[in-house]
This record gives C-alpha cells, sequence and structure tokens, in this order.
C-alpha cells in the first residue's frame, strides 16, 4: 500500500482510498503534505488538522464546480463537485464522534454528493426504505445498457464499519457492475451513514432484520427482477451479508471483498494492540455505532458478532474474496468463511496477491482488478454481461 504518512497506518489508509476511489492524486498531495509533520504513530493526533487541509481542498472544488455551472458546463461542474464530495467524506470520516465539525462535514457532502449526481446525470437517485417506523436511505443506480422495460438484476450494497453509501459509490466496482448491466443498491443500514448520524439507529448484529426489508421493499419494485436479487458486503460487511443471506433465502447469490468471519476475536485483538484500526479515536467510534454506553456493553454486543454455526444455512452461490496482506483481518478467517459454506451450491474463495494487487483491507490500496473479478462474477451468477463482442 502506498504510504503517505510513514508513521500512521490511517491517515495513510484514508489517503489511498481517496486516491483509489476517484481523487486526483495532485489534488490529494496538496492537502495533505502541510499534514506530513503533523502525523505520528497516533493516528487520534491531529484529526481536526486533518479535516480543515482537506476541507479547504474541497471548498475550492466547489467554488470552481459553481463557476462551471454559471457558465453551463454542467458535465465539468458534476465531476468537480464528485471529488470535492470524496474529499469530505474522507476527513469526516478521520474525525471525533460529537465533534460538531464532523456533523457539518457530514451534512455538507451529502449536499454535495447529491449536486454531483444532479450535474453529471448518471442515472442514479436516492431513495427511502421502509424501516421499523422511519426509513432506510440508498442510492440507486441501474445497470447500463438495458432494454426498455427489461426487468434489473440487482446487487444490495452493504457498507462496513465505517463506510457510507457515498463512500460505495465511489467504489470502482459500482461502475463495473453497472457497465455489466447489474443495477445496484448502496444501503445506509443502521449503525452507517444517515441511519447512525441522523436517526441515531445503532448496529444489530442480527444483519437480516434489516436486509429483508431491504428485499421486501425490493420486490415490490416493479423494474427488479426478484429472482435475482444479490448481496455484497464489504470489510464488516464482510460479516453482516454472509449472515443476512443465510437468514433471508430471497438472495440469489452473494460475495463479499474481505471475510469478517469472526469479529469478536479481532476486538479482542485489537485491546492487545494486535492488526491494525480502520478509523481513529477507534473505541469511541464503535461504541457510538453499536449504541453502547461504555465499553463493557460494546463487547457483550461483539460476543454476537460471529459467523460460526451460521454459514451452513447458506445454499446460494457465494463469493469470498480477501487481501494476503490484510493488517485489519487476518486471512484465517476467509479460510474459515469458505470453509463453513458447506451447503453453498457453488462457493469460491479468491486470496487476493501481489500479482492481482490489492492485498490490503478489502483491497483499498487497489479496487481495480479485484474489484472486476467480484463484478465479474456477480454479473455470471445474475445473467449480466462479461463481454460486448
Amino acid at each position: 500500500m502506498f504510504i503517505y504518512f510513514p508513521k500512521n497506518y490511517i491517515w495513510s489508509m484514508s489517503t489511498i482510498i481517496a486516491a483509489t476511489h476517484g481523487g486526483s492524486i495532485g489534488e490529494i498531495d496538496v492537502f495533505c503534505r502541510p499534514l506530513l509533520e503533523k502525523s505520528s504513530t497516533d493516528a487520534d493526533i491531529g484529526t481536526v488538522e486533518f479535516l480543515h487541509a482537506w476541507r479547504e481542498g474541497a471548498d475550492k472544488l466547489v467554488r470552481m464546480a459553481e463557476n462551471d455551472v454559471a457558465k453551463r458546463r454542467h458535465i465539468s461542474a458534476g465531476e468537480k463537485y464528485h471529488r470535492a464530495g470524496l474529499y469530505y467524506l474522507i476527513a469526516e470520516r478521520m474525525q471525533e464522534q460529537g465533534s460538531p465539525e464532523r456533523m457539518n462535514a457530514y451534512k455538507r457532502y451529502l449536499d454535495i454528493f447529491e449536486k454531483s449526481r444532479q450535474y453529471r446525470n448518471d442515472g442514479s437517485k436516492r431513495v427511502e426504505i421502509p424501516y421499523q417506523e422511519t426509513h432506510l436511505s440508498a442510492i440507486y443506480a441501474r445497470g447500463h445498457g438495458l432494454a426498455e422495460g427489461e426487468k434489473e438484476a440487482i446487487v444490495v450494497m452493504m457498507n462496513g464499519l465505517d463506510s457510507t453509501k457515498e463512500l460505495m459509490i465511489c467504489n470502482p466496482l459500482v461502475n463495473n457492475l453497472l457497465d455489466r448491466g447489474i443495477s445496484i443498491l448502496a444501503v445506509d443500514q443502521p449503525g452507517t451513514g444517515e441511519a447512525i448520524r441522523f436517526q441515531n439507529m445503532p448496529a444489530v448484529y442480527n444483519s437480516e432484520i434489516w436486509a429483508s426489508k431491504i428485499v421486501d421493499w425490493l420486490v415490490e419494485q416493479p423494474n427488479i427482477d426478484h429472482n435475482r436479487i444479490a448481496a455484497f458486503g464489504i470489510s464488516l460487511g464482510g460479516y453482516y451479508c454472509p449472515r443476512a443471506v443465510a437468514f433471508e433465502p430471497r438472495f440469489c447469490c452473494a460475495a463479499i471483498w474481505g471475510a469478517n468471519h469472526d469479529w469478536r476475536a479481532v476486538q479482542q485483538a485489537r485491546l492487545k494492540r494486535e492488526g491494525e484500526n480502520p478509523v481513529p479515536h477507534y473505541w469511541k467510534h464503535v461504541e457510538w455505532v453499536f449504541g453502547a454506553k461504555n465499553s463493557e456493553e460494546f463487547f457483550e454486543i461483539a460476543e454476537n458478532m460471529h459467523l460460526n454455526g451460521i454459514l451452513d444455512q447458506i445454499k446460494v452461490p457465494f463469493l469470498v474474496t480477501h487481501g494476503e496482506k490484510d493488517r485489519q483481518i487476518p486471512l484465517k478467517y476467509a479460510y474459515e468463511t469458505y470453509e463453513q459454506l458447506t451447503n453453498s451450491i457453488d462457493k469460491e474463495l479468491l486470496v487476493i496477491t501481489d500479482e492481482m494487487g490489492g492485498v490490503e483491507h478489502s483491497s483499498v490500496d487497489n479496487p481495480l482488478n479485484s474489484g472486476a473479478y467480484v463484478a465479474d462474477w456477480l454479473a455470471e451468477h445474475l445473467n449480466g454481461t462479461t463481454s460486448h463482442i
């Protein structure tokens, strides 16, 4: 992985996410260069300065986009808004929970991404899925090249611990799927995105509760092929997705990018400082995400977060992918997930090596080749297309 901040994995990971998810390395270097002296081995120190530097760069792009709009250069404006939204997003996810600047940055990037969708005219749109007494927010996009009235295969995209639907949309996997004629629904499930920030909806271990409501909504949509609804999970979604598929048989296939087979064990390892954390201020972050009052309550919740005794209920095709040098989730968990898929009719394990590239956690260092592989696998199982020849 490209380590921009030599002493700091978390800051470097956030930087490389921006670079591999649609940012410009030239712009990113301008933000980060003044931060080099402020970075240290403690990822919690200096995150406010990190936000200010990235926000300043994003603000500059917004001003340029506004000038484009004034000249009716809407395509250019849309691209600038998109990069600006990504930069606000990266700045926000690095902040300590409870910081007023964090919520301001979040609201800002929601607004900027909406402008990006408007001016890029890419066909994606925000939707709301009924859930409990409120809703789950999501972004929907229709697969490319589909005939008018043609029923759509769709992939429900599940966030990880600290990702959001907007970050998912920036992942190259999304365009890979759309180009293969597969529609996508990127969801802020409980514990992520709008659900936790606006609705105080914490994460739950039994992901089938919200996943089934998403499927209920999809089968009501006249444009969706009810027999071609797939699930995909990234990072902690590598736990949520298999769990959901095990208890929601209407998913026809599934894939994960990072096998989070035993998250409770990972938390115990992190207590001992074994492996890397995904975000600064980590323990306060996970307590917030899971609605825990303190660390003791969080660890009680985390005890449920494993897939042992569950995966044999999955009968549909399933793809497990995992970076060979993942510093957050040990590779051994990918083998455990794969081996316990005893009743899947078509299971596959892809260990992502240096030859393919993208060996870090969920291939944040290089998502292009492994993302294309995941998209091809899903397209093949959803009757999409992998060739235009």
